[in-house]
C-alpha cells in the first residue's frame, strides 16, 4: 500500500471512531423559557405571578401545598456508558397564607443523596401460584370486549 492510502485509511478510521465516541447531554424536567425560578422575589411575587411567569411546577410539596418545586437535570452520557448527572437545579418556592412568595430554596447536585429504603416485601392475601399456574391459568378465561359494531352475525350492532 502506498503511504497516502495508509494515511487516508487512518484518517477515515479516526473520523469513524470520533463519531462513535461522543458525549451527549440530555435535559430533563423544567426548562425555563424566559424567567428563571431563582428570579422570583420574596415579598413581591405572588402565586399567580409565579404561575404566569414560570408555568406549572414540576411538583408540589407532599405535606404542604404552599411549596412548589421547579426541577432541572442535565445528564451526560459517553458512548455506551450509563448516563451521569452533570447538573441538577431544584428551586423551591414557598408561599405564605396570603399567596405571596415567602422564601426561595435552592438545591444542586451536591445537595442530593442516595436514600436507603427497606427492601422488605409486603405480604398479599391469597394463595401463592406457581409459575405454570400463572402462565396457563388464564387459558379459556378470556372474555372478548363488548362492542356496538355491526358484524355479519350481528347486523344491528346490539348485544
Amino acid at each position: 500500500m502506498s503511504r497516502s492510502a495508509i494515511v487516508a485509511t487512518l484518517l477515515c478510521s479516526a473520523l469513524m471512531l470520533s463519531g462513535c465516541i461522543n458525549k451527549t447531554r440530555a435535559y430533563h424536567g423544567y426548562i425555563a423559557d424566559e424567567a428563571q425560578p431563582s428570579e422570583m422575589e420574596p415579598g413581591i411575587d405572588t402565586r399567580a405571578t409565579v404561575l404566569a411567569r414560570l408555568g406549572s411546577p414540576s411538583t408540589r410539596s407532599i405535606f404542604d401545598d404552599n411549596t412548589w418545586y421547579y426541577m432541572t437535570t442535565a445528564q451526560e452520557s459517553f458512548a455506551f456508558y450509563k448516563p451521569q448527572t452533570a447538573e441538577r437545579n431544584i428551586t423551591g418556592i414557598r408561599f405564605n397564607e396570603d399567596d405571596v412568595v415567602e422564601e426561595l430554596l435552592t438545591y444542586d447536585v451536591e445537595d442530593g443523596r442516595v436514600l436507603n429504603y427497606a427492601s422488605r416485601e409486603t405480604p398479599t392475601l391469597g394463595r401463592q401460584l406457581t409459575f405454570l399456574e400463572q402462565l396457563l391459568g388464564s387459558i379459556g378465561n378470556v372474555a372478548l370486549p363488548a362492542t356496538n359494531e355491526a358484524t355479519p352475525g350481528n347486523p344491528t350492532g346490539r348485544n
